[in-house]
């Protein structure tokens, strides 16, 4: 057995054999806030909404979502980090802040190690590359084929410098070879503005929203990020079929400061895999291209530093750097 399988083992055992005293009445006694860190409208907003409204049908507490975003959600993480560690203010962990920050930003107003409390994971979740309709592309190889001829002349938009949006085009240009310039948002739903109007020509966002769009008929959707079509639409090709290594899923989890009493974080973890396993919330989930997922507390931070670790090497090779 792996160290990592054995902590697994005891971290899940101290969920079974919580005394007594971890009941109802320590967490929720009260409303929740919890700090979304993107605006609203976008994927990540939607199910982090979906989660808190699950998670008050269980507890009979409300789960109020403040969205502060900025900075690739560093605004609303460092918000988390100051908060009181009493368990009453809890927020989105995120791939962007926690994983792909550390290494892309010369300094950050948190740290991620010391001064957060790891809660669960939520989801996973792939990217999805749409196009405008007036791009004259309609497969990854005709793309490729378009930005080649055009060196510098087209755009691709994120929701941020350090989110999987962005690094997602950051490995498109890497591994196809490409001069295309990045145009970075305060979150997706602006990117998703412009995409449409045609002041930027693409973007890698996550699945729900483009999905939806392409559906309309807004916009013309090329592929999935993910190692694997996505059942939400199995039709729509995988990045890795043309391009063989492309890989990148976001994730969200829950996050708390740093100090909640531990007791505090095994009830949160508990309810959480109940919210998680509820049919209504995973059929939610899916139905918004995201896959539940549920970790412990040890879980969700070693999968963090592992997740970091395998993003760095790709934000150092991509020149990528924000001071």
């Amino acid at each position: 057995m792996t160290s990592l399988s054995r902590r697994a083992l005891l971290a899940g055992a101290g969920l079974a054999l919580a005394t007594p005293a971890v009941s109802q009445s320590i967490w929720p006694n009260t409303t929740i806030r919890f700090i979304g860190i993107f605006p609203p409208g976008g994927g990540t907003d939607i199910l982090s909404r979906l989660w808190c409204a699950k998670m008050g049908e269980i507890t009979g507490q409300q789960f109020v979502v403040e969205n502060r975003s900025g900075s690739a959600g560093n605004v609303g993480t460092e918000a988390i980090a100051r908060a009181p560690a009493d368990g009453n203010t809890i927020g989105l962990a995120s791939v962007s802040s926690l994983s792909i920050a550390p290494t892309l930003y010369a300094r950050l107003p948190f740290d991620v190690r010391r001064d957060f409390t790891f809660v669960s994971g939520l989801w996973q979740l792939p990217n999805l590359l749409i196009v405008n309709n007036d791009l004259p592309a309609h497969t990854v190889p005709e793309l490729i084929a378009l930005l080649r001829a055009n060196p510098g002349k087209y755009t691709y938009a994120s929701s941020g410098s350090g989110t999987t949006v962005h690094l997602s085009g950051e490995m498109f240009k890497h591994l196809a070879g490409l001069d295309i310039l990045h145009v970075p948002y305060r979150g997706g739903a602006p990117a998703h503005v412009d995409l449409i109007g045609g002041r930027v020509h693409m973007i890698f966002d996550n699945i729900p929203q483009g999905l939806a769009e392409a559906r309309a008929g807004q916009v013309r959707a090329l592929a999935v990020t993910g190692a694997e079509r996505s059942p939400m639409a199995p039709e729509i090709p995988t990045m890795a079929e043309f391009l063989p290594g492309f890989e990148i899923t976001s994730w969200g989890g829950v996050l708390a400061p740093a100090g909640v009493p531990a007791p505090i974080v095994q009830r949160m973890n508990a309810l959480t895999k109940q919210a998680l396993e509820s049919p209504d919330l995973m059929q939610r989930f899916r139905e918004n291209g995201a896959t539940p997922w549920w970790t412990t507390p040890e879980g969700l931070a070693d999968f963090r530093a592992a997740n970091e670790a395998a993003f760095a090497p790709l934000i150092r090779a991509s020149g990528a750097r924000v001071d």
